[in-house]
């Protein structure tokens, strides 16, 4: 069957028309040419019969067969501006516009933060990504898109999944790249028992790193895995959230910092560590709320530890089930609010009817992002700016940041 690629799908499917509805082919690009087997809704087995001026040969020996990115095969400014399309039509969806910025992105081998497989073999032990779609494992020395530290800490991967892994189950080795050397949570591993903690220990030790964390168990601490926030050294607890990128958690940051100006008292919603909390207490005092206990003892405890920051308070709190409501924004000059991915109506509802003069949003889901902003627009608030920030590059995945003002 031969088809002609029409677009791109916001998870980066390529979409083609076909007799009985779209039909979606891998690794494809808008304007080619392909011929393959249609299987229900897929084309399988695509050949390219046109190229697209848009392909690229992918930087990444790994592309063709690794899961870990979906667009090598296309050129960065193509890439780009499909992500930019992706924001615009969120916005378009709530019937919004805006002053899009153009798109920032990380560059190559910058991800600090990475979750690598692991399975244990008769001669050893294998790394890597799932293939497209499948359990298969593919090894990944020369992957493209990790940070080289991340890459240089493999062996120690290899030699935990030998001490703690079995060959009936695949362990998930999340590594994060501190200013202590390397911060390692493993699941799927071996129940620990008094040896298994011994013998981690000292893979822990003789591998440098700075933490290992097994089944969310601290079993080694060789030093804090500290984060640098601002003026603040942060060790966010094991599994937490931290920004994808050094360089996109700059950008976020900087777009944070434009958009609450001279704000003197700030309230930062779904604060975690402190990515913005702490930078923003050099010049504002700033009241940081956060679900997670654990990332508000270690924001605090960065603040306490740092020096000329302006005062920063802490509080536990579900914002999904338990949201600030209006009279609890009293003389709070700007708002930072960066919910997960499903958004936060219920926050954004609250936050509208406080009428605080400026709200400085970070989304990692446009689509939720443009409903939230929806709420905030229809209250009173003009969307001044959005600016795209590309921390996952090569995949479908966009995040942004944004200013609204009364």
């Amino acid at each position: 069957m031969k088809l002609t690629i029409e677009r791109l799908g916001h998870l980066g499917d390529a979409i083609a028309q076909g007799e009985n509805g779209p039909i979606f082919v891998a690794q494809m690009l808008p304007g080619e040419e392909v011929e393959g087997e249609l299987v229900g809704s897929r084309l399988e087995n695509a050949r390219i019969v046109t190229p697209s001026p848009d392909r690229v040969r992918p930087p990444c020996a790994h592309a063709r067969s690794c899961g870990g990115c979906m667009m090598q095969h296309a050129k960065d400014d193509f890439v780009a501006a499909w992500k930019m399309d992706v924001v615009r039509s969120a916005l378009a969806g709530q019937g919004l516009e805006a002053d899009l910025r153009p798109i920032l992105t990380s560059p190559p081998q910058s991800r600090r933060r990475a979750t690598i497989a692991g399975r244990r073999t008769k001669g050893g032990a294998m790394l890597g990504f799932h293939a497209r779609g499948s359990d298969a494992l593919v090894l990944v020395p020369q992957c493209q898109l990790l940070h080289p530290d991340l890459i240089a800490a493999f062996p120690a991967l290899e030699a935990l999944v030998m001490t703690g892994g079995s060959r009936k189950s695949e362990l998930a080795l999340t590594i994060t790249r501190s200013l202590a050397g390397p911060d390692v949570s493993v699941t799927g591993g071996k129940p620990l028992d008094g040896q298994l903690r011994l013998e981690l220990a000292r893979v822990a030790e003789a591998r440098g790193l700075s933490r290992l964390t097994w089944e969310h168990e601290v079993v080694a601490l060789r030093a804090a895995p500290m984060q640098a926030m601002g003026r603040a050294l942060v060790a966010p607890p094991p599994g937490a959230f931290l920004q994808a990128t050094d360089q996109g958690q700059a950008d976020l940051l900087r777009a944070v910092q434009e958009a609450v100006g001279d704000a003197k008292r700030i309230t930062d919603l779904f604060a975690g560590s402190g990515t913005f909390a702490l930078p923003l207490a050099e010049r504002a005092e700033v009241h940081a709320v956060e679900g997670d206990a654990a990332m508000m003892a270690a924001l605090d405890k960065g603040w306490r530890q740092a020096e000329g920051l302006k005062r920063v308070t802490t509080e536990t709190r579900d914002l999904f089930r338990r949201p600030l409501e209006p009279d609890e924004f009293k003389n709070v000059q700007a708002v930072v609010i960066d919910p997960p991915r499903a958004g936060a109506e219920a926050q954004t509802k609250t936050l509208a009817a406080a009428k605080v003069p400026v709200i400085a949003a970070v989304s990692c889901n446009p689509v939720t992002f443009a409903r939230d902003a929806r709420i905030l627009t229809a209250a009173g608030y003009r969307l001044d700016w959005v600016q795209p920030v590309d921390q996952f590059r090569w995949s479908s995945h966009v995040e942004l940041a944004a200013r609204f003002s009364l």
